[in-house]
């Protein structure tokens, strides 16, 4: 539709006379508006003019007070909509608005009124409501009796002229400019498109419908057309091509069919001589297929029986192959957790969560039997992947399923509670059975424990096959936990035998007995306000009961010297750190527990020993250390000074917060004194004079 020519003719038409009427419309409308304002001007000049007429006449014959009057009168046409005397500060000295006499025009108003006070007249402001224009007044021997003659302006005259009506006037003006620029358009295209449509759309359309009967095959159209001589050419010269092509066709289809007539004759002659020929050769070929496929009809028959036979073993094969791959999978993954880790509550929750989710089941725990009580712990209970019942202690009971078990020495698969009334349905431990497994954690010939599985998730039972998979796991499961056993009660023992050698120390001197279960004490309040991982905190632990080992190391006439210290005293106390370091080098597990106890005489500020480390570099565990030892050194007897008080140590506390100790544990530790009970400690020494914690940390 869009590139049809009539639209096209019509569209440029239209385009012109739109562009043309417009650009005279707006010519127009240009020149009305320079016509009103010069209007308005000329208009302005002359009211000007009579105004400063009557203002010269009035003070001529001293009737200043008149001009006001004055004013009022010629403001009295309604185009005129205010006259005032403004000075050159800016005030309104006459005005035909009485009330308005006495006041300030407006700071930017005044402003402008001084840019162009050299002219004799100018306007300001040409708004489409108003005309705003000044006139200067200029000094004259009638004004000298007011005005000293070197002023050469007195005052301005301002004129406020309303172009209401002539903005109206001009707007009229334009809608019928407007109305009769549409009148034109729409007569000149609505011309165009009739005389468009008669003698020339209509006759191509006339034109178009013969050409598509033409196309259809009937030849016997004539377009008769007369608008005008060049479509009247166009239509005969279509007539004798139309008789032409009437007469082609005919010629065209004769031979066309005397054509196909040969054609047909001489492929069927062909076909049959061919057909005959094929016709032999499948008769030969018929009777050979037909022994053979009596043959192979007999094969496939045994064939089919031989594949449904290993079709049904190999599906029976991949069902097990299946389970087979998932209980490897699993016995993978636990063979990672014991490799992975030593602690054994991490390594038992890993097992028992690994194991609900391959056997599918709701709920799994392990219990460690405990021969020498007469009692299982629960390490964990875990349904629904949540930890429901952590170290729990039940009886040896004999309907209890791990009873029998530890008894037995042998697992247990109860499909079905119903079956097996010698149970109890509803476990010590709060839950309901209805299908479930135990197996023993056996090493060697030592059981340990069992492991279970309860209530299948889909609510299925138990089968033979998973029994087999939870006594793999079990087999793994209870050598991993007897060696993170092991592993514990040996990392004990060498803590057992450090401690025993600082119990030594302090038991050798009466000043510091009890100074590290103290510190130990601090330390670990100030870790649970900070809520510090478990791993933290055996590390905490352990560095506050052994952070003094290192005293081993030193002169035990030195420790207890009464006098004061020299400095090279202070350089031999200063070396316990290093000291202790040496000591627990040998013990790996210790690693993080000496890299404490190195630095907990370290400062805040890198000022402290023996290696001068920056906060930044400092252990969370150092910097709490360190407050817990400078605390209970102020407040005990030493052999050089009494306790202080517990108001001075808080005090010495907070003075060294942010050089000595981190400022951020002070505040904690504080908090921890105010709510704890330490009554028991010597708080109410003589209180010597305030002093600074010593290079050695001692107080």
């Amino acid at each position: 539709m869009i590139n049809s020519l009539k639209i096209k003719i019509i569209g440029l038409v239209a385009f012109i006379v739109i562009v043309t009427i417009g650009i005279s419309s707006w010519i127009n409308f240009s020149d009305q508006k320079t016509m009103q304002e010069e209007m308005v001007r000329q208009s302005s000049v002359v009211l000007v003019e009579s105004i400063l007429t009557s203002i010269r006449t009035s003070m001529k014959l001293g009737h200043a007070t008149e001009i006001n009057n004055i004013l009022t009168s010629i403001k009295s046409p309604e185009h005129i909509k205010s006259l005032r005397i403004i000075s050159t500060d800016g005030k309104i000295l006459h005005s035909s608005d009485n009330n308005r006499i006495g006041q300030y025009i407006p700071r930017e108003e005044h402003n402008s009124l001084l840019a162009h006070a050299n002219k004799v007249s100018f306007f300001i402001s040409n708004k489409n409501d108003h005309f705003d224009s000044y006139s200067r007044i200029s000094n004259s021997s009638e004004c000298h009796g007011c005005h000293p003659d070197s002023q050469a302006t007195i005052a301005f005259l301002e004129t406020d002229l309303s172009l209401s009506k002539h903005v109206q006037y001009i707007k009229r003006m334009q809608q019928n400019a407007i109305f009769s620029a549409v009148l034109i358009i729409t007569l000149i295209i609505g011309t165009v498109s009739t005389f468009l449509i008669l003698y020339v759309d209509r006759p191509v359309r006339q034109l178009i419908q013969s050409m598509h009967r033409v196309e259809a095959g009937d030849f016997s159209v004539m377009a008769n057309i007369s608008s005008s001589n060049e479509l009247t050419l166009l239509s005969r010269h279509f007539n004798l091509m139309t008789i032409k092509l009437k007469v082609l066709m005919s010629t065209a289809v004769t031979h066309e069919r005397e054509l196909t007539r040969a054609e047909d004759k001489l492929a069927h002659l062909r076909k049959t001589q061919q057909l005959n020929l094929k016709l032999d050769e499948h008769f030969k070929e018929i009777e050979n297929l037909n022994v053979s496929l009596e043959e192979r009809i007999e094969e496939i028959e045994q064939a089919n029986y031989t594949i449904t036979d290993l079709a049904s073993e190999l599906e029976h094969k991949n069902l097990h192959l299946g389970r087979a791959v998932e209980r490897l999978s699993t016995i993978y993954k636990i063979g990672l957790a014991i490799n992975s880790t030593m602690d054994i509550d991490r390594l038992i929750n890993l097992i028992v969560r690994t194991t609900t989710t391959t056997l599918k089941a709701t709920i799994g725990y392990i219990i460690l039997y405990d021969a020498k009580n007469g009692c299982m712990n629960v390490t964990n209970l875990i349904e629904s992947g949540k930890l429901l019942a952590p170290k729990t202690s039940i009886p040896l009971k004999d309907s209890g399923v791990s009873t029998w078990v530890i008894k037995n020495r042998q697992s247990i698969l109860i499909a079905d509670i119903n079956d097996m009334p010698q149970f109890d349905r509803f476990s010590a431990l709060g839950y309901e059975r209805r299908s479930l497994i135990c197996a023993p954690l056996m090493v060697k010939d030592e059981i340990i424990g069992t492991i279970s599985v309860v209530n299948k998730i889909d609510e299925s039972r138990f089968d033979a096959e998973e029994l087999e998979m939870l006594n793999t796991i079990a087999a793994q499961a209870a050598i991993s936990i007897k060696n993170a056993t092991l592993y514990d009660e040996q990392q004990q023992t060498y803590l057992n035998t450090i401690q025993a050698l600082v119990s030594a120390i302090e038991a050798s001197d009466s000043y510091t007995r009890g100074h590290s279960e103290r510190v130990t004490r601090y330390s670990l309040e100030i870790g649970r306000r900070l809520n510090l991982p478990a791993d933290r905190m055996q590390i905490l632990e352990r560095a506050a009961i052994l952070h003094d080992i290192g005293k081993i190391g030193i002169d035990q006439s030195l420790l207890h010297k009464e006098g004061k210290l020299t400095p090279h005293d202070i350089m031999d106390l200063q070396l316990h750190p290093s000291i202790g370091v040496h000591i627990l080098e040998p013990i790996e597990f210790l690693h993080d527990v000496r890299v404490c106890i190195g630095q907990h005489h370290e400062r805040f500020d890198g000022m402290g020993y023996p290696n001068r480390i920056k906060k930044d570099e400092l252990s969370i565990e150092a910097r709490i250390l360190a407050i817990a030892d400078a605390f209970d050194a102020m407040t005990s007897d030493r052999p050089y000074r009494k306790a202080l008080s517990f108001e001075i140590a808080i005090a010495e506390l907070r003075d060294n917060a942010g050089t000595q100790f981190d400022p951020e544990l002070v505040k904690v530790f504080l908090q921890v004194i105010d709510e704890g009970d330490f009554s028991q400690f010597r708080f109410n020494a003589i209180q010597p004079q305030p002093y600074m914690v010593d290079a050695v940390g001692n107080a």
